[in-house]
């Protein structure tokens, strides 16, 4: 089964870096938003998008069809994907 896979991450989180490999590793194509590396405005829009989401902020921010997690939990991950 297909999702559609988004991210929100910073680009030096461990926690975030950890989420992509285990995207990469199970070829699941994603896309992802590197919030830190934003400015201005875009920056403003997208962390309001992500509090929509997630009341805390924090990253990685997930989206999986329309399950969020928040973390990376890989176990969580996985069985959103079916894997």
């Amino acid at each position: 089964m297909e999702y559609q896979v988004k991210i929100y991450t910073l680009s030096t989180c461990g926690h975030c870096k950890a989420t992509k490999k285990l995207l990469d590793e199970c070829s699941v194509q994603y896309e992802f938003t590197d919030v830190d590396l934003l400015e201005g405005d875009e920056r403003a829009a997208i962390l309001e998008d992500v509090r929509k989401l997630n009341p805390r902020c924090s990253f990685p921010t997930i989206i999986i069809g329309d399950k969020i997690i928040v973390g990376y939990k890989e176990n969580e991950i996985r069985e959103a994907l079916g894997l």
